[in-house]
């Protein structure tokens, strides 16, 4: 079906649109061919002693092609920022900037991919069908549950990296800023009880990580009140939430379980009242992470909680997966790691978390996306932990 006709307007105006035109990657060769020499090499009758080769030893592929250093960033458009369902045309200049913060901050190549299909059998299939031409998959912007089953299918199938940056990016930069966080406090994880509003993709990979880090007791909610054994219609990932968190058995809402609390984190697009915060532990912590609206103005958080922490450029301690993807991939394409394990991911957000150091403050719990020693302290960690675990290849 043929597109509709754009109506005149001058989007260019915009500077958004203006960065924009034309797309925001390209594709450069990385040998010359200047002449028929460098032609017969890098193509017919050269390339095919290289291509016999790999039929006879496929694990050449990683050595004589672009294969084990580039990425596959993948979506289906469903969840694309906060605008929801958009399909994958309008997802691509999402997916163009996310290969472009991969080669940015990391040196890492990679390729955006918008599939056209949405069922759960479609995509493990089309993208497992993909993967030989990659050496890592970056899902993307896919909607919960379903992004749940789509990582474990792909990652159970593929002897490549797959992770799903919506959450487990987002899990490893709370965990890094709650670990400054908690050293400023003076308040061990293993003493900290937190509430969790926000059961998707986000908000369960947050939970997750923080139960593997040890945190004492976490309480996750979603838009019916928190999560707990014996709950009416709950789906098998938060039947599995209910199992493993609030040890303490609470219910009723997000609100109720903030008292005496020493963590609010928000992950669900909702609101929390100033008087929740005045009910929590003293010297509390809150990251309202909602973008672009937070659950709470930091502003008004600030007059009761000793660090706050939001997903906004504008406010201190950005919660950014800028500063966990990158990285992540780089360390686990250097040792070409047949796969992310959760040691991976804590290795990074102890990395991650100990480029603050001795500087850390309440306005400064997390770095800056910008500080370059970031992507290096993470591809590190995570090289080294692939290698300790027994999945890197080198």
């Amino acid at each position: 079906m043929a597109a509709e006709p754009v109506e005149p307007h001058d989007y260019d105006a915009d500077p958004a649109f203006a960065l924009h035109r034309g797309g925001k990657l390209e594709v450069r060769s990385t040998v010359p061919v200047r002449d028929n020499d460098d032609l017969a090499l890098a193509y017919t009758p050269g390339v095919a002693r290289v291509c016999s080769a790999i039929a006879e030893h496929p694990e050449l592929a990683y050595d004589y092609t672009w294969t084990s250093k580039v990425v596959a960033v993948i979506t289906d458009g469903t969840a694309v920022l906060g605008l929801g369902d958009i399909g994958p045309a309008a997802a691509m200049p999402v997916m163009e900037g996310k290969s472009l913060l991969f080669k940015e901050f990391a040196g890492v190549d990679s390729v955006p991919i918008c599939l056209d299909c949405t069922d759960t059998d479609e995509l493990v299939e089309t993208i497992t069908r993909l993967a030989p031409s990659f050496g890592g998959i970056n899902l993307e912007d896919i909607s919960a549950p379903r992004c749940f089953e789509i990582e474990d299918r792909l990652r159970a199938a593929l002897d490549i990296p797959v992770f799903h940056d919506d959450q487990h990016g987002t899990a490893i930069v709370a965990l890094a800023a709650l670990r400054n966080a908690s050293r400023l406090t003076g308040k061990p994880l293993a003493k900290m009880r937190a509430v969790l509003a926000g059961a998707g993709a986000s908000g369960v990979a947050v939970s997750r990580i923080l139960l593997n880090a040890g945190i004492g007791d976490i309480a996750v909610s979603d838009s019916k009140g928190l999560i707990h054994e014996g709950r009416d219609g709950l789906n098998p990932i938060k039947q599995m939430l209910a199992r493993d968190t609030n040890r303490a058995g609470l219910k009723g809402s997000t609100e109720d379980a903030l008292h005496g609390a020493d963590v609010f984190i928000g992950l669900s697009g909702g609101t929390i009242r100033e008087d929740c915060l005045d009910v929590m532990a003293d010297d509390a912590i809150v990251f309202a992470l909602s973008n672009p609206d937070p659950e709470i103005h930091p502003e008004i958080a600030r007059r009761h909680a000793r660090v706050v922490a939001t997903g906004r450029s504008d406010f201190p301690n950005q919660i950014n997966n800028v500063l966990a993807f990158p990285g992540v991939f780089r360390g686990a394409l250097d040792v070409r790691a047949h796969t992310i394990t959760e040691g991976m991911k804590l290795a990074a957000a102890g990395a991650l978390a100990d480029v603050v150091g001795d500087d850390v403050s309440e306005d400064y719990v997390i770095p800056s996306p910008f500080d370059e020693r970031v992507a290096p302290a993470v591809t590190q960690a995570v090289a080294d932990q692939a290698r300790k675990e027994g999945v890197a290849r080198l």
